[in-house]
């Protein structure tokens, strides 16, 4: 099975702070940030300015104050939970994206990666502090002093582990307490391994090694969740010849999920299948 851990990050490009549309994720033109490249780069570690600069063209963000506000992001909360941010916006993304509040257009990458992050529930106030300094009333400019390292991440006590007892308990829960779901939707993105056909059906097998980015305190999920996909054949034909060729094009499958012990796992009932690159091409085309 090839490359399930979509999306994948984009070449790196370096550049200096010009304005461009989506700079900030939010505004249509971005002046050069007071805390440009070069202060960002000495305040990381080697790793953390790579990560840096991966996601930060990952993002279409090349300009000097996206840069750094990228930086501050994986200065503060560490390379690993800021690509579970980046790959949570590629994901909405791929989804169709998100408007801004007052409708006018949709965010921009960055804009979406930047407010996922603003919007963590986990973030404290002083994560927020660091990564989204305030700014000056009268310049505009960030209150910060360059030489200033970041403030180092809070250290919060771990919390309790989530015992099999506790599991337990869940699942003997009386059934005047258990609620009822109205709707229930999964999306699965990735590129699936050989299709299975089996009348007007072909069942897909994807499995998911990459854990996103999950709020304090919750139980760690299993490594290496199987998902069987049905999909109707007719409509997976065309998505099977975009996959075939275009190998850095990835299957979006959105459908409804149950536990099946007969699939080993999640199976999946698709109500709507197309890629990525599709996905983009309409869009564009719209647009």
């Amino acid at each position: 099975m090839a490359n399930n851990d979509v999306p994948a990050t984009l070449a790196i490009t370096d550049g200096h702070a010009q304005p461009q549309q989506g700079a900030t994720g939010d505004v249509a033109a971005t002046p050069q940030s007071p805390w440009p490249a070069a202060p960002v780069r000495s305040r990381l570690g080697p790793e953390d300015w790579r990560a840096t600069q991966e996601i930060a063209a990952a993002l279409g963000e090349t300009a000097h104050g996206p840069l750094g506000k990228v930086g501050r992001v994986v200065g503060r909360l560490g390379a690993a939970r800021a690509r579970a941010f980046l790959t949570r916006a590629q994901e909405i993304e791929a989804g169709g994206g998100v408007m801004l509040p007052d409708g006018s257009r949709r965010r921009t990458p960055g804009g979406v990666f930047f407010h996922l992050v603003r919007t963590d529930a986990t973030l404290t106030p002083a994560d927020r502090a660091d990564i989204f300094p305030p700014k000056s009333a009268r310049t505009g400019r960030i209150i910060t002093a360059d030489a200033t390292p970041p403030t180092p991440p809070m250290t919060a006590a771990p919390a309790p582990a989530w015992t099999d007892d506790d599991y337990r308990a869940l699942t003997q829960q009386p059934q005047n307490e258990i609620g009822r779901a109205t709707t229930v939707k999964i999306t699965v993105i990735g590129r699936p391994g050989a299709a299975v056909e089996q009348g007007q059906a072909v069942a897909l097998a994807l499995v998911s090694e990459k854990v996103p980015a999950l709020a304090k305190g919750l139980p760690e999920p299993p490594a290496g969740t199987r998902y069987t996909v049905f999909v109707a054949r007719k409509p997976w034909t065309k998505v099977a010849e975009a996959l075939a060729a275009d190998p850095e094009d990835a299957a979006i499958i959105e459908g409804y999920a149950a536990l099946d012990p007969r699939v080993d796992g999640i199976a999946v009932y698709a109500t709507g299948v197309t890629t990525k690159h599709t996905q983009a091409a309409k869009r564009a085309t719209i647009h």
